[in-house]
C-alpha cells in the first residue's frame, strides 16, 4: 500500500470549494486526462458510484469508485474498485476563513501488478505526484470562479 496526500491553498469560501470539488462531471476542467461521470445514485450521497476515465485519446483506464463518507462541505471518502486502482481516497475542504480555504486530496492505494507495480512506484510516483500538483492548482483556480451550473 503507498499514499499520497497534497493540499492547495484555495481563495474561495469552503462552501465554494466544497461545491466545485464535487461536481464530478466537471472535474474534467481541472483534472489533467480524466473525464470523471455518476454511474449510480446523485453522486453527492453515501453509495453512489462514479467512474473516471484516466488517458488520452481513448488510452488509458476507468477508475471506479464508490462514496463511502459524504460529510458537506468537510469530507467525501471514496472506496476504488476498479481493476487497476483499488484503495480509498479522501478529499478534504478546509475553511480558513471567510473566502480562504485549504482542499486536501489524499489517496491510500494499493500498487497493481504485483512485484512490478511496487519496483515501478518509485519511478511512477514523482510523475503522479507532478500531475497531481498540477492538477490541484488548476483545481484552486477553478474553484475561485466555480459558479454553480457554468460551464
Amino acid at each position: 500500500m503507498t499514499d499520497v496526500v497534497l493540499s492547495v491553498d484555495v481563495a474561495a469560501p469552503a462552501g465554494t470549494t466544497w461545491l466545485a470539488l464535487t461536481d464530478w462531471t466537471r472535474q474534467g476542467e481541472w483534472m489533467l486526462g480524466t473525464d470523471v461521470r455518476i454511474v449510480e445514485g446523485n453522486g453527492r450521497s453515501v453509495g453512489s458510484k462514479l467512474a473516471a476515465f484516466t488517458g488520452y485519446s481513448g488510452i488509458g483506464f476507468t477508475d471506479t469508485m464508490e462514496i463511502t463518507t459524504w460529510e458537506p462541505p468537510l469530507r467525501c471518502g471514496v472506496a476504488h474498485q476498479g481493476k487497476l486502482v483499488k484503495g480509498t481516497g479522501m478529499f478534504q475542504v478546509h475553511a480558513v476563513g471567510p473566502n480562504r480555504s485549504t482542499f486536501t486530496w489524499a489517496e491510500y492505494l494499493t500498487l497493481p501488478f504485483g512485484i512490478v507495480g511496487k519496483l515501478g512506484w518509485p519511478v511512477a510516483r514523482p510523475v503522479f505526484t507532478v500531475g497531481l500538483r498540477r492538477s490541484l492548482r488548476n483545481f484552486a483556480r477553478f474553484a475561485e470562479s466555480y459558479s454553480v451550473g457554468q460551464p
